[in-house]
Formats: structure tokens, C-alpha cells, sequence
């Protein structure tokens, strides 16, 4: 069995949605440059949809390429959807990764919920905040700015 499914090298070799939003709606930017992984997603959001996702991501073939699967997953899709994408549904839909690299599935949802968070704060939208991880306080991941 190879180490990579075919899915993660093609998401790996040709990442969709690279690059940066100007004037991004949201802006999320998680990880640790001690481990070498750092994502930044870009949200472009119009009446609660993510019409368009950009990320940059500094990192591993697996934080690439859960960094692309994760931008077409939320792509087109309302902001009540796009909160319940998981790491898990990440490394599903790239048909599994490595265990020492589920840490780059987890980046992508809480870079994802980052952004999403970055958005409502910049509009002042009520939200729950449960549903964001608290980085300031977090201790459990250590993937957090």
C-alpha cells in the first residue's frame, strides 16, 4: 500500500484554489513554524455563501493538500455548512492520510474556522463562540499561531 493516496498526491501535485483574496472577507491563519506547517485561508463571502477560497499554506505535501481539498469543500457552500466541515470529512475525502499527518487535516479546519471567525468579528455578527477553537488558552493541539 503506498504511503499517499492518489487523491493527496494530485491535490499535492496541482493544488486547487492557491493564491490570495484582496480584501478577503475572512482571514484565518493557523500553525507552528516549530513543526513546519502554517495555513492561511482566504474567504471571499456574498449574502453567507464562500463564493470564492484562496489559501497559502507553508508546509508538507499532506498540509498542501489538505489545504486544497479543503477550499473545494467549501466552496459554494453556506456558512452553516462550511462550520461543520471537520478534519476527519478532510482526510476522508482525500481517501486518508499517514497518522503522524492528521495533524495537517486538523490545520485545515481550524484554519477554515479561523477565517469564518475573522469574518463575523470584522462585520460584528453575533456567533457561538464553542464553535471556533480558542487559541489563546489552547493547549491540546499546539497548531495554533
Amino acid at each position: 500500500m503506498a504511503l499517499y493516496s492518489d487523491i493527496v498526491m494530485d491535490h499535492f501535485k496541482n493544488p486547487r484554489n492557491v493564491g490570495v483574496i484582496e480584501n478577503a472577507d475572512g482571514i484565518g491563519e493557523v500553525g507552528n513554524a516549530r513543526c513546519g506547517d502554517i495555513m492561511k485561508i482566504y474567504l471571499k463571502i456574498d449574502n453567507d455563501i464562500v463564493s470564492d477560497v484562496k489559501f497559502e499554506t507553508f508546509g508538507c505535501g499532506s498540509a498542501i493538500a489538505s489545504s486544497s481539498m479543503a477550499t473545494e469543500m467549501i466552496k459554494g457552500k453556506p456558512l452553516s455548512e462550511v462550520l461543520k466541515v471537520t478534519n476527519k470529512a478532510v482526510a476522508e475525502a482525500l481517501d486518508g492520510l499517514p497518522a503522524h499527518r492528521l495533524h495537517c487535516s486538523v490545520l485545515a479546519e481550524e484554519a477554515i474556522k479561523a477565517a469564518v471567525q475573522d469574518y463575523y468579528e470584522k462585520n460584528h455578527i453575533d456567533y457561538d463562540r464553542s464553535q471556533f477553537p480558542n487559541c489563546d488558552d489552547c493547549e491540546h493541539c499546539g497548531t495554533c499561531r
